[in-house]
């Protein structure tokens, strides 16, 4: 395990506690936002992969949100919202370890951001988009003109954070309980009350899917981190890669 593997494994625990600690707190509130913001965005973006018009796009203060949108796949968009929170996630935290790949991250959400401003956004998503946009413009250059490493901590807390997020609320809202109107509901209404997309199996389908994409970050990271990648492709490191917790010299010198 080298010092870069070292920081992200430390970095990720620390992060896992702050979002645990903090999750119900006013401390939260910007990144629950955030998380909603990419929840029904998700909805979106299945709802125009699969042929769909979207309408709105809304980010309420309590914390809920909403995508009005005609055609496309009901199937598909209702399943985006919960598993894009988790996808987010995982692409955040993969993308957390380079420099570049870290930037382009931000630069993603930015332009999703400002994107979702020509769907009729309410007062919260507006505020909503000032707020990470500008955020993350003065993130990145910082980073390229003043001071690194910054964004590869900034975007990997994003991810940390999406990600809990993303597993609790699929377990809260889906498994725990399955109201008229949610996501999975909705699923189950599309498939005209179906037994084998009852809202709860959904939810759980969801649950798993969501730990599994969060295990697979981490590990590709820890891999992409590795010395063997130095000097390889992904797809070359990622089939090449042995993954060895043991020996672990951390050096807190990085933190300095």
């Amino acid at each position: 395990m080298n010092d870069e593997q070292s920081a992200f494994v430390v970095l990720y625990a620390i992060y896992l506690l702050i979002a645990i600690a903090t999750n119900h707190t006013f401390l939260a509130y910007p990144l629950r936002l955030l998380t909603t913001f990419v929840h029904e965005f998700s909805h979106a973006v299945s709802c125009w992969m699969t042929g769909g018009y979207v309408h709105e796009i809304e980010v309420y203060d309590n914390g809920a949100g909403i995508t009005r949108y005609r055609g496309g796949c009901r199937c598909l968009i209702s399943s985006a919202g919960f598993l894009g929170e988790a996808i987010w996630g995982m692409f955040f935290v993969v993308l957390s370890g380079g420099r570049k790949t870290a930037t382009f991250a931000a630069c993603v959400l930015i332009t999703c951001l400002l994107t979702s401003l020509c769907y009729n956004p309410n007062r919260t998503m507006v505020l909503l988009v000032l707020f990470y946009s500008i955020s993350l413009f003065t993130v990145i250059w910082i980073e390229w003109y003043v001071y690194t490493p910054l964004i590869h901590y900034v975007i990997l807390f994003f991810g940390v954070f999406m990600s809990f997020i993303a597993v609790e609320d699929i377990f809260g809202h889906t498994v725990v309980q399955a109201r008229p109107g949610s996501d999975a509901y909705a699923l189950y209404e599309d498939y005209n009350r179906c037994p084998c997309c009852w809202p709860r199996c959904v939810g759980f389908s969801w649950f798993i899917l969501a730990i599994l994409l969060q295990i697979t970050a981490f590990v590709l990271t820890f891999m992409l981190m590795s010395e063997e990648c130095k000097d390889q492709g992904w797809m070359e490191c990622i089939f090449h890669t042995k993954i060895d917790f043991g020996d672990w010299n951390f050096d807190w010198d990085l933190f300095h």
